[in-house]
């Protein structure tokens, strides 16, 4: 399981590149969370901080 991002509703806030452990989740050049789904540990802490809920595990 991964976490994945709605682009949609990604606001580019960077709360979860701040919280992530594992450094997975980069902002692209539009200001849009990416997670590399390689380095992705499923911790669930982006979910948690998302206030936009754009953040799924799955």
């Amino acid at each position: 399981m991964v976490a994945i991002v709605n682009r949609e509703l990604c606001t580019g806030c960077g709360q979860c590149v701040n919280i992530c452990p594992m450094e997975a989740i980069l902002l692209d050049d539009e200001s849009i969370a990416v997670v590399d789904l390689n380095s992705c540990i499923d911790s669930g802490n982006c979910v948690d901080v998302c206030p936009v809920e754009a953040i799924s595990i799955e």
